[in-house]
């Protein structure tokens, strides 16, 4: 496999990978490459929805969407479906985001397997590396973020398409630190985004309001710390749902986009960073 970085912050495409049939020392290195690089992208890819599972399944549990476990959604409840048609006004993931971050136990990386792109080449989906993000942060301002709480509401996100919970339904809802740790390099990310998260606990709202606003411009607006990936047919892209945020750029009225994807479940919550 050869191993090509997209930035050098974040993104890399990985070249003579068979994902639908890989050895121990290719899941070794895509692995390794996943902690290093975040966003991991793989053209030219043949699976069928159980080989895009066992891929998953390399990496842990497979996630069930929320919609699929309240019976928002009947379909497979280990696949969500990406299908966006020519006449849409909305699609999945337009606005800087991490995959529901609202539940106790976010996923910890999402795989997307797009197989129908729009012919107008448009669909391309934007990421950027959240460890970064912190990391520009003025020393005083991640010392005040560090140790503070953040809640994410997953009815925020329902509301921006237009979706109300029946009766009996309902939708995660979460306390996380706003500075989580990275449990595989240890590195400190920011973990608050636009579509879930509600506010900052344990400080005014308006405070929150400023902060939070302030952190998503800063990184919808910092080309430094983000890569875009153009889709191709038949093209994975695995990311890290932790320490990376993405957005799903509408940019193809009048034709169709279509992929499946499968998120693998974190073993634990998120663990506030402690620096020493």
């Amino acid at each position: 496999m050869e191993i090509s970085p997209i930035t050098p912050t974040v993104g890399a495409e990985i070249a003579g990978a068979n994902l639908a049939e890989l050895g121990p020392s290719d899941v070794a290195m895509i692995k390794e490459a996943f902690f290093t690089h975040h966003v991991l992208v793989f053209r030219n890819q043949t699976l069928t929805r159980d080989q895009h599972k066992d891929f998953g399944r390399l990496f842990g549990e497979l996630h069930i969407h929320p919609s699929k476990r309240n019976g928002m959604n009947q379909e497979d409840p280990e696949l969500f479906m990406v299908n966006t048609k020519p006449d849409a006004k909305l699609t999945n993931g337009e606005a800087w985001h991490s995959d529901v971050s609202c539940e106790e136990i976010p996923p910890m990386a999402s795989i997307l397997y797009v197989t129908q792109c729009p012919e107008n080449g448009g669909g391309d989906t934007m990421f950027a590396n959240m460890h970064a993000a912190f990391a520009e942060l003025s020393t005083d301002m991640q010392q005040m973020l560090i140790g503070k709480t953040a809640y994410h509401d997953g009815e925020i996100d329902l509301r921006n398409y237009g979706l109300r919970l029946r009766d009996g339904q309902t939708y995660p809802k979460a306390s996380h630190p706003l500075i989580p740790v990275q449990p595989q390099n240890g590195k400190p990310y920011l973990f608050a985004n636009r579509s879930f998260t509600s506010h900052i606990e344990g400080i005014p709202r308006w405070e929150s309001d400023m902060l939070l606003q302030g952190l998503y411009q800063r990184t919808a607006t910092n080309p430094r710390i983000q890569c875009r990936v153009k889709w191709t047919p038949n093209t994975v892209v695995m990311w890290d749902n932790r320490s990376v945020q993405h957005h799903a750029i509408l940019d193809y009225a009048g034709f169709a986009r279509y992929g499946e994807r499968v998120s693998v479940l974190d073993s634990e919550r998120p663990s506030a960073f402690c620096p020493n």
